[in-house]
């Protein structure tokens, strides 16, 4: 590991029994055999249709789900089976939905004092209240809002309040789970230029996760894009989403709303209807029996994620 990488995973898999319509048992392969590293300071975007494994992968980095099998380091340290305590300070999460997060009966300064009362026992009353206050001004707030509780705040707001309790630790990663897809559009556009600001401030490395690939094209150095519980497609964010290779990448980016409302697409790809009811190829390439150019070696072989050109790779037979 370089001294650069902050977080490198190797081959982790993480799988839950689940029960298809009809009640039978199945195993859902939601993470499996992935791996990827993030370097310090930067945005890795995980891009994909809901369903597809991305959420439980950040789960499963946290060790809020334990990985089946794999390993996980961060600074260099083998975190896989140890005890989290010492860890959950630099490492943290902001949820997808963030009412839902937010305990309704707590007012706002006791939500995001709690994490400094935990890590940070020896800080007087006084330090705790500028440190609460100098937090919420940090993603927008002050101090009228401090007093209130979660339902007087809008979904934008609230989300911001979400970010301050992470930031109230002083992370170093923080896995941001959809962090804007319950937002409108006006306050999406908000968190995001919160979270590139916080990230310059604080030089704070982010796992960014969205079915949105436009949003992940924006905020992301690097764009990882999962299909199955595959990683399929990685590289930087502009080469992804200019020159993208797998055919599951190009549906992701026809699927983006065009700007033009009486524009037509030249050309529509099938995607995945409902995961719970589909079923994972036993051998071969997941995404095969949906690609317009898979090949006969698509069906029988899996690929493998190989380096395409300098910094671009994909698991892919045709590329």
């Amino acid at each position: 590991m370089t001294t650069g990488d902050l977080l490198v995973i190797n081959n982790l898999k993480k799988s839950f029994q689940i029960r298809d319509k009809s009640g039978r048992k199945n195993v859902l392969r939601a993470v499996d055999d992935v791996s990827l590293t993030i370097k310090r300071g930067e945005t890795l975007g995980l891009v994909g249709e809901s369903g597809c494994g991305k959420t439980t992968l950040g789960r499963t980095i946290l060790r809020l789900s334990e990985p089946d099998s794999g390993r996980i380091e961060f600074a260099g340290e083998d975190i896989t089976r140890v005890n989290m305590h010492p860890y959950r300070k630099r490492m943290q999460i902001v949820f997808q939905d963030p009412y839902s997060s937010l305990d309704p009966r707590s007012r706002i300064y006791n939500t995001v004092e709690e994490g400094l009362k935990v890590n940070h026992p020896y800080f007087d009353v006084q330090q705790r209240y500028n440190i609460v206050l100098g937090l919420l001004e940090s993603v927008g707030l002050d101090s009228r809002h401090a007093y209130r509780y979660p339902h007087e705040f809008s979904g934008g707001q609230q989300q911001r309040i979400g970010i301050a309790r992470a930031l109230s630790v002083e992370p170093e990663f923080i896995v941001c789970d959809e962090p804007v897809s319950a937002l409108d559009v006006s306050y999406q556009a908000q968190i995001l230029s919160l979270f590139k600001e916080l990230q310059e401030t604080l030089r704070l490395t982010y796992l960014f996760i969205s079915h949105d690939l436009s949003v992940v094209r924006y905020i992301s150095d690097r764009v990882g894009v999962m299909y199955l519980g595959k990683l399929i497609e990685l590289g930087d964010s502009e080469e992804i989403t200019k020159h993208p290779a797998h055919q599951y990448t190009k549906a992701l980016l026809d699927a983006v709303p065009l700007t033009d409302p009486r524009a037509k697409r030249t050309k529509e790809h099938k995607m995945v209807e409902d995961f719970a009811d589909f079923t994972i190829p036993e051998k071969g390439c997941r995404y095969c029996y949906l690609c317009e150019k898979a090949t006969p070696k698509c069906f029988e072989e899996e690929p493998l994620l190989r380096e395409i050109a300098p910094g671009h790779s994909c698991a892919c037979h045709v590329v």
